[in-house]
C-alpha cells in the first residue's frame, strides 16, 4: 500500500503536473473512450496539436522582450543596465538563447500544463542564468502553514528543492492557483479521436482505400480447398499487392461489403478534429493550416484574435513572473519588462506607411519614432513633433537652431 499512497500522493493538484501511464493504470484513471492514453508525447503525434503547440511557443519565443525603468517624470524609458535584460535578450546561459528558451518552457507549459525555469544568481542576489527544468520531473510541496509553494526536482538521481523567488513557474489556466491544467489534459478525448482517426486512415488506405469483403460458397467446403483459396486470396491483395486477381474454388463468390459512411466522411472528420483542437488552445483556423474558411479580408483579423485573445494571456503570465521573480522587491517600482508585439500586428507596407503619416500630422509620433519601428536610422530633425502639413522646413531649422548652443556674442545679439 506505500508505492500506491505515494504514488497517490504524487497525483494531487499539489503534486505532480502529469501522471505516467504506468501511474494512471495502477490508480486506474480512465483512459480516453477511443482506447487510447493520452500523454504530452504521443499528443505530439497529432498534427494539429503540434501546429497549434507551436504556433504558440514559437511565438512567444520570437517576441522581444525590453526591460523597461521610469525616470523621475514616471515616464518609461528602455533601458539596458538591469541584468535581466540580456537574459531576456541575448541569451539565459552559455548555451540556450533567449528566444529559444522562452519557447521551449511555454511548450512545456501546453504540453504538461506547467513549466519550469530555475533562476541562478550572483552574490548580490541579481539574476545571472536561467536554467529549464524538466516538468515531469518537478513536484510541488506546499507549506501547510504559509501555503507558500516549493519546488522539489529529482533527476538522474539527484534531488534539489528551490524556493519560490527561484523558479519561474509558467501556468496554464489553473483551478487551484498552484498547477495549471494543459490544453492536451482538457482536450484528450478530442485528440485520441484525432489519433484514432489517423490510425483507421492508415489502416483504409494501406488497402487501397477499398473495404473489406466475404467469400461466399453454396456448400461446404473442405479444409484444402479454404486453406487454398485464402492462401490465394491473400497473395493476390495482401499487403502491396491489393487489387490483384485472386482464384476462387468451387463455385466461391465475392461480395464486397459497402463503405460505411464513416469511411466516406473521413476528410469532414478530420476538419472537424482540426477546429476541435484549435478550439482547445484558442489559435484561429488559418494558423492550422485550415483555409477552409478563410478569406482575404479576414486573415489580418483573424491574426489580430490570435494575439488579443491567444498569445495574449501567455504573454501576461510571462511578465507577472519576469516581475516577480528577476526584480527584487525594491526594484519593481522602477523597474519591469514587456513584450513588444508590433511585429505580430504589422499590417502591409501601405497601410503602414499611412498610419505612421496620421501619427506624425497628429503629432502622436515623431519621424525617428516612426523610422526606429522600420529598422531604419534616425536623421537630423527627425525628433521634432512638428506637422508637415503645416509647417516650413525653414521653421522647423529655426526650431534646431533654437536647441544649438550659444556662444554669449549670439545670445548678446539676439536679446
Amino acid at each position: 500500500m506505500n508505492i500506491i499512497r505515494k504514488l497517490a500522493g504524487r497525483l494531487t493538484g499539489k503534486s505532480l503536473s502529469a501522471p505516467t501511464d504506468f501511474e494512471r493504470r495502477l490508480l486506474g484513471i480512465r483512459v480516453t473512450a477511443a482506447g487510447i492514453s493520452v500523454t504530452p508525447r504521443n499528443a505530439m503525434n497529432c498534427v494539429p496539436v503540434r501546429c497549434a503547440v507551436q504556433v504558440i511557443a514559437e511565438a512567444i519565443g520570437q517576441l522581444p522582450v525590453q526591460t523597461y525603468h521610469r525616470n523621475d517624470e514616471g515616464d518609461k524609458e528602455r533601458s539596458d543596465e538591469h541584468p535581466a535584460h540580456n537574459l531576456l535578450r541575448r541569451s539565459v546561459n552559455n548555451f540556450i538563447p533567449a528566444s529559444e528558451f522562452r519557447e521551449m518552457v511555454t511548450r512545456d507549459a501546453l504540453l504538461w500544463g506547467n513549466g519550469y525555469a530555475v533562476i541562478l544568481r550572483d552574490g548580490d542576489n541579481k539574476p545571472v542564468e536561467l536554467n529549464r527544468l524538466q516538468p515531469d520531473k518537478v513536484r510541488i510541496i506546499i507549506d501547510e502553514t504559509t501555503q507558500e509553494p516549493s519546488y522539489e526536482y529529482e533527476f538522474e538521481g539527484t534531488k534539489a528543492v528551490y524556493n519560490l523567488e527561484d523558479i519561474i513557474h509558467i501556468r496554464a489556466p489553473t483551478f487551484d492557483g498552484i498547477t495549471g491544467e494543459s490544453p492536451i489534459e482538457a482536450a484528450k478525448e478530442a485528440i485520441a479521436f484525432a489519433l484514432a482517426l489517423e490510425k483507421h486512415g492508415s489502416v483504409l488506405f494501406r488497402n487501397s482505400a477499398q473495404p473489406g469483403g466475404v467469400i461466399e460458397h453454396p456448400g461446404k467446403m473442405g479444409d484444402d480447398a479454404a486453406n487454398r483459396m485464402a492462401d490465394s486470396w491473400q497473395k493476390a491483395n495482401g499487403g502491396d499487392n491489393a487489387g490483384g486477381v485472386a482464384v476462387l474454388e468451387e463455385g466461391s463468390t465475392f461480395k464486397q461489403i459497402g463503405m460505411s459512411n464513416t469511411d466516406a466522411q473521413f476528410l469532414e472528420l478530420r476538419r472537424y478534429c482540426v477546429e476541435e483542437i484549435g478550439r482547445a488552445f484558442r489559435v484561429p483556423p488559418i494558423f492550422l493550416n485550415d483555409y477552409g474558411r478563410a478569406t482575404w479580408s479576414n486573415n489580418e483579423q483573424q491574426g489580430s484574435q490570435l494575439v488579443t485573445y491567444c498569445l495574449m494571456s501567455w504573454i501576461k503570465r510571462w511578465e507577472g513572473e519576469i516581475m516577480l521573480k528577476l526584480f527584487s522587491e525594491e526594484e519593481r517600482d522602477e523597474w519591469f519588462a514587456e513584450f513588444l508585439t508590433d511585429d505580430l500586428l504589422r499590417a502591409d507596407t501601405a497601410k503602414r506607411m499611412a498610419a505612421y503619416a496620421v501619427a506624425i500630422t497628429s503629432r502622436i509620433m515623431n519621424p525617428n519614432e516612426c523610422r526606429a519601428r522600420e529598422n531604419l536610422p534616425a536623421y537630423e530633425g527627425g525628433d521634432e513633433y512638428v506637422n508637415p502639413n503645416t509647417t516650413s522646413d525653414t521653421a522647423v531649422a529655426a526650431m534646431l537652431d533654437d536647441k544649438k548652443p550659444q556662444t554669449d556674442s549670439e545670445l548678446h545679439e539676439r536679446n
